[in-house]
């Protein structure tokens, strides 16, 4: 195995040809698909954090207004804390995940 080790955003991840990554990022770029988050007993794409606020908030989850800097949700019967970028852009798969983690079968991630 050989190649690159890159440290970004906190995650480590091998970069097996890192020549090529570089190279063929036009290419790479159009073949990935952009991943969505999925309402799914309404079929619904969470477009929006108020879309998504509506959605959690059914489920039980609170706003939680302690870090100015992040938007984060409660659910009182748990443990959990939903974190997530302010701006709705900077919304990511790992953020989807999460909150599919924390709501099973409530919600799924797409390719788009």
């Amino acid at each position: 195995m050989s190649g690159v080790w890159v440290f970004k955003n906190g995650v480590v991840r091998l970069i097996e040809n890192p020549g090529a990554e570089s190279l063929e990022g036009g290419r790479q770029g159009s073949n990935t698909r952009r991943k969505v988050l999925v309402h799914t007993p309404s079929d619904e794409v969470i477009t929006s954090y108020a879309v998504l606020e509506r959605k959690l908030w059914s489920l039980g989850w609170e706003r939680y207004y302690d870090n100015l800097d992040l938007l984060q949700f409660h659910k009182r019967s748990t443990v959990h804390l939903i974190s997530l970028p302010k701006d709705f852009n900077k919304f990511k798969p790992i953020h989807m995940y999460d909150i599919i983690v924390k709501n099973r079968n409530v919600f799924e991630v797409r390719d788009m």
